[in-house]
């Protein structure tokens, strides 16, 4: 299962359409992401305090349908691959079983000069059984 985050779209997020404005989107997964390492205790600050820092390299959303202001939103989120020195992340926000928006991110692994680095083995272990598998 990924991990699954529940958000409630607020009024001021909305476009004049009075659909959530896109750039709230990636604000959303963001704070879902986050949720996921800390639940899995990875949490940032605790990744910085051992030299490690996630450094978002790529993002690719896709829009299908928009939430709305009082829409209860899910954002699955979980980790399609780890390389030598970036993550590939998918992510997707639901309203019930209905996909609105999908977004697939690299997420690169550098040390705390901001230099790509080799994850250390601990910083995944934790997370293979909670964000390591798709959605059925």
């Amino acid at each position: 299962m990924p991990h699954v985050t529940h958000l409630k779209v607020r009024f001021s997020e909305l476009d004049p359409y009075a659909h959530v404005n896109h750039a709230a989107y990636v604000t959303y997964f963001e704070v879902a992401r986050t949720e996921a390492l800390v639940d899995c205790e990875r949490a940032l600050e605790d990744v910085a305090a051992q030299g490690i820092q996630f450094v978002v390299t790529e993002i690719a959303v896709k829009f299908k349908k928009p939430a709305v202001q009082g829409d209860v939103l899910e954002i699955d989120t979980w980790i399609e691959e780890i390389g030598r020195a970036s993550t590939r992340w998918s992510q997707r926000i639901r309203r019930g079983d209905e996909v609105l928006v999908t977004e697939d991110l690299r997420v690169a692994i550098a040390n705390s000069s901001g230099r790509p680095t080799r994850p250390p083995a601990w910083l995944f272990e934790g997370l293979v059984g909670p964000i390591m598998e798709p959605p059925a």
